[in-house]
């Protein structure tokens, strides 16, 4: 008799952990399905040429920056997470992705992320400087014009 009783306590307490895992499974994926459809993109709205005006200005903001300012190291780590944002959302669309502005864009912000990637205390210099605040104005004057 007693042996039965342990029976049915084992396979209840079996059917237990599973129904737990199941339920913690659930939450798990539900958590994941609303954080990834909150549509919260950081600083990027979803206007092309509003973002492109505003990450182009942000970018030429902290290239001018002087290799001494305290505050070079975080702006460039927020321009990082700029350049971040704006590709995530822009290269996937077939709407925009076409645009001499966007390639423009994608050019500048491709450099600039290289740069600070493979040089991540070294300032940007001036030539790649150069290059960038030229790409960066045509491609905003691009995105104004709708080309």
């Amino acid at each position: 008799m007693a042996a039965g009783w342990q029976r049915i306590r084992t396979a209840a307490a079996a059917t237990l952990r599973s129904l737990l895992s199941g339920v913690v499974v659930l939450c798990l994926g539900l958590s994941l399905l609303l954080t990834a459809c909150s549509g919260a993109a950081g600083p990027i709205s979803g206007n092309y040429v509003e973002d492109t005006v505003a990450v182009a200005d942000s970018l030429l903001t902290t290239l001018g920056l002087s290799a001494d300012d305290p505050g070079r190291s975080a702006s460039e780590t927020e321009a990082r997470g700029l350049i971040n944002s704006y590709m995530a959302r822009y290269r996937p669309r077939h709407d925009v992705n076409g645009l001499a502005s966007f390639t423009t864009m994608q050019t500048a912000l491709n450099s600039l992320a290289g740069h600070y990637a493979n040089y991540p205390n070294r300032p940007v210099p001036d030539s790649l400087k150069d290059r960038l605040t030229k790409e960066l104005k045509k491609a905003e004057t691009g995105a104004v014009r709708g080309a």
